[in-house]
């Protein structure tokens, strides 16, 4: 039996459409007590890369919850994983622990005894993962961004709604570690420290072209590629466009189409979060959206090089985006502005844009110190999340919302994805937020999703089947 059947759950409205405001008395200081290993929340890996290490990291620090099983395609990386998380336990004394390996995420869904799971597959994987952990009862931590499409988007909330899981998407900006800024930035333009807000600019990096010309390669042993391909069009196998065989350095599916959208998601799935909780907006969306892109051609590489969006929001802010921005978002009002970001921090050298060590500046600037004052009694706040992995699991034992549900992520990829839409179609277009479509224009509507590959990966047919409406 899932938590869930034994607690009835919470979930307030306005705490959502008010960004999640807290209210200090309504959740105790036991929720974060160590518990004892048969009260711990069981949860299993799926995705054991580059992120799927940071992912199990946190996790494992987590006394409330124990990784019982780890699933990976690749066989050399589940066996890493597997051996990092028993390694973990035994080190603490408990030499005794063993956890599964497991190839279908499928068969990890069936055990009784998982409680959540993690999703750190590459894009074109997380809603089908999500969904059909979802529409099995389990806990969710999906990595960013949330899903590959608007429908998939769309299509994953109604399953957590539907079957009331509790859902935390990687958008660790959320959580005060180590993202120190994003947090005081947003409440400040949140709570008017700015005055009227007229202008947000967002960078989010640049990816630069591999340089590599495509070129099919063999099949490694350890690899179910065709299992991989998921949902993606049918295509030959190459390394570039995949992950590295030798260690966990950036993969090249992020930098593929088909597999991943691009910085305009990957970083913009972050940014674009942050900035739509600072305007209000965690539950809207543009108004209008004119976009311009330069898409890496002949190349191992798929996805958009330089790129400049333009976006309007309700009343009457402009959202930009542009390559030659500093990664970061810098928030204009009429009474000053305010910039947030990592600092320094650059995933790869590909990232671009992050401040110079050198300069000093720091992560959090303002034009004023006074914007950055303390706010007051009355002021609106988020609610606290020192640590994202422990945020998660507290939600679930208390049956609360997290601090990035799905109810938000989905808007923030939609509105990513609407600018990726604008950068493929060279014009103007106009959005429906309350409808989530295009007004008028069925060439972009029709990129909202894509077909899958086979049936068994049309996520439309999977809600259809366990009774729940389908995305439009």
């Amino acid at each position: 039996m899932t938590l869930h059947n034994r607690r009835s759950f919470l979930k307030t409205g306005a705490g959502v459409g008010a960004g999640l405001i807290f209210l200090p008395n309504l959740i105790r200081g036991s929720l974060f007590a160590a518990t004892t290993p048969s009260k711990r929340i069981q949860v299993a890996q799926i995705g054991c890369g580059r992120m799927g290490h940071t992912d199990m990291e946190g996790v494992l620090g987590c006394p409330q919850a124990r990784i019982v099983a780890v699933c990976d395609l690749d066989s050399k990386r589940v066996a890493i994983a597997k051996q990092m998380a028993e390694t973990f336990y035994h080190k603490k004394g408990e030499a005794g622990v063993e956890v599964k390996a497991y190839h279908d995420y499928r068969e990890v869904l069936l055990r009784s005894d998982i409680d959540a799971v993690v999703v750190s597959t590459p894009d074109h994987w997380h809603a089908l993962v999500a969904v059909e952990a979802a529409l099995a009862g389990k806990h969710l931590y999906v990595q960013k961004p949330v899903t590959y499409s608007i429908a998939e988007a769309i299509a994953l909330r109604i399953a957590v709604q539907a079957k009331k899981v509790v859902l935390q998407t990687g958008s660790q900006q959320r959580s005060e570690r180590p993202f120190v800024a994003f947090r005081p930035a947003s409440e400040a333009v949140r709570n008017g420290r700015i005055g009227k807000l007229h202008t947000v600019k967002i960078g989010i990096g640049l990816d630069k072209p591999s340089g590599k010309a495509p070129k099919p390669m063999e099949v490694p042993a350890n690899l179910d590629f065709d299992r991989w391909l998921g949902p993606a069009p049918e295509q030959p196998y190459m390394e570039g466009r995949v992950h590295p065989q030798d260690g966990f350095t950036r993969p090249g599916w992020i930098t593929t189409e088909d597999f991943g959208l691009g910085m305009i998601t990957n970083w913009g799935a972050h940014h674009m979060d942050i900035a739509q909780w600072a305007m209000g907006q965690e539950l809207g969306g543009p108004l209008t959206i004119e976009a311009r892109a330069q898409f890496m051609r002949d190349d191992v590489w798929t996805v958009h090089h330089t790129y400049h969006v333009e976006m309007i929001y309700p009343d009457n802010v402009q959202v930009i985006m542009d390559n030659s921005f500093e990664n970061g978002i810098r928030f204009e009002g009429a009474d000053g502005w305010v910039f947030c970001a990592r600092g320094a921090e650059k995933v790869t050298a590909s990232d671009g844009n992050a401040a110079d060590p050198a300069d000093k500046k720091g992560p959090l600037r303002a034009s004023d110190l006074k914007i950055l004052a303390p706010l007051g009694a009355n002021a609106t706040r988020w609610a606290p999340s020192r640590n994202h992995y422990a945020n998660w699991i507290g939600s679930i034992a208390a049956n609360a919302q997290p601090v990035a549900p799905i109810e938000q992520s989905s808007r923030s990829l939609e509105a990513c994805a609407t600018a990726w839409i604008g950068m493929k179609l060279g014009r103007k277009l106009t959005w429906d937020a309350a409808k989530e479509q295009f007004v008028g224009d069925e060439e972009a509507n029709a990129l909202r999703s894509r077909k899958a590959r086979r049936a068994e990966f049309d996520i439309c047919e999977i809600l259809k089947k366990a009774g729940l409406p389908a995305p439009v």
